[in-house]
C-alpha cells in the first residue's frame, strides 16, 4: 500500500497558528512522516491527509477546496467554538498520535451548489440595501412555496445548521442527515419559520420585481452581487473529516454549546 501523504494548512493571519504549526512539525518529523506546508492561500491538491490549523472559517477554505477529492481534512482549533475542529493546541499530540495509528473515523458531508460556488455551512442571500427588509420568493422544484418579507434567507446543510442558521433561529441537524434547512433572517411576520426539506430538492430564491441586485455568499467567504434568480441544490462534490473518537456531534454540542447547561454552571 503506498504511503499517505500528509500537508499542514495553517492561517498565519489567527494568533499561534504558526507556533502551532511548527509544533506539529517537529511530531511529525520525529515520528518519520513526511509532509507538506503551505498557508490557507497557497492550498496545493495531491495529498491524502490534510491537517488545517485556524478557526472554522479556515477549515472551511481548506474543505472546499480538498472536496471530493481523496484527501480527510482534521482541524485543530485555535478560533472561538471551532464546530469542525477535532482537537485543541493542548491536544495536538495524543492527536498525533491517533491519526497515525489510524484511530479515527471519516464522515462525508454534504455541500450546496449554485453555478461554480460551493459551500460546507451555508449560502446566504441579502438585500443590497443594508438595514432593510426585502421580499423574498421561495420556490422548490419550481413550486412556488411562499414569499419572506425579510432581512435575507440562508440555505444551510446540516453542518452549518450550527453558525449562522442556529443564530437566526434555525433548528441543529445532526450533520450527517441528508437534509437542507431555509431559514428567514429577521421576518416581518410570525408565521415564517425555517423549513427543513430533502436535500434532493432544488430550491429558487429570487427578490421581488424592481428590488434590484442582492448580495450573496458562500460559507461567509465568497461574495457576489446577483439579478437574477439562485437556483441551488446538492453538490455533487462531498467533504470527507477526519473525527476522533468522543468527539461525536453530541457531545460538541454538550460541551461547545453548552447544551442543555444551567448558566450559572457555565464557566
Amino acid at each position: 500500500m503506498a504511503e499517505r501523504v500528509y500537508a499542514i494548512v495553517y492561517n498565519p493571519k489567527i494568533a499561534h497558528s504558526i507556533d502551532i504549526k511548527d509544533e506539529l512539525q517537529l511530531m511529525l518529523k520525529k515520528r518519520g512522516v513526511s509532509f507538506g506546508v503551505m498557508g490557507i492561500d497557497e492550498l496545493k491538491a495531491g495529498y491524502d491527509f490534510v491537517f488545517v490549523i485556524g478557526g472554522d472559517g479556515t477549515i472551511l477554505k481548506a474543505s472546499r477546496f480538498y472536496a471530493n477529492s481523496k484527501a480527510l481534512v482534521f482541524g485543530i482549533n485555535l478560533g472561538r467554538l471551532g464546530f469542525l475542529s477535532q482537537c485543541s493546541a493542548k491536544e495536538l499530540d495524543i492527536a498525533v498520535n491517533k491519526i497515525l495509528n489510524n484511530e479515527y473515523y471519516v464522515e462525508n458531508r454534504v455541500m450546496l451548489e449554485y453555478g461554480q460556488y460551493t459551500a460546507l455551512n451555508d449560502f446566504v442571500i441579502k438585500s443590497s440595501l443594508s438595514g432593510r427588509t426585502s421580499r423574498f420568493s421561495l420556490k422548490i422544484n419550481g413550486r412556488k412555496v411562499c414569499d419572506y418579507l425579510a432581512d435575507g434567507i440562508i440555505i444551510s446543510t446540516p453542518t452549518g445548521s450550527t453558525a449562522y442558521g442556529l443564530s437566526a433561529g434555525g433548528p441543529v441537524l445532526v450533520p450527517t442527515l441528508k437534509v437542507f434547512v431555509v431559514v428567514p433572517i429577521c421576518p416581518h411576520t410570525l408565521t415564517a419559520r425555517p423549513l427543513v426539506i430533502p436535500d434532493s430538492e432544488n430550491i429558487t430564491i429570487c427578490a421581488a420585481e424592481n428590488a434590484g441586485a442582492y448580495f450573496f455568499s458562500a460559507d461567509g467567504q465568497e461574495f457576489m452581487e446577483v439579478n437574477s434568480e439562485i437556483n441551488i441544490k446538492k453538490s455533487p462534490k462531498t467533504v470527507s473529516l477526519a473525527l476522533l473518537d468522543g468527539a461525536e456531534f453530541y457531545s460538541v454540542l454538550r460541551d461547545k454549546l453548552h447544551w442543555g447547561t444551567s448558566p450559572a454552571n457555565i464557566r
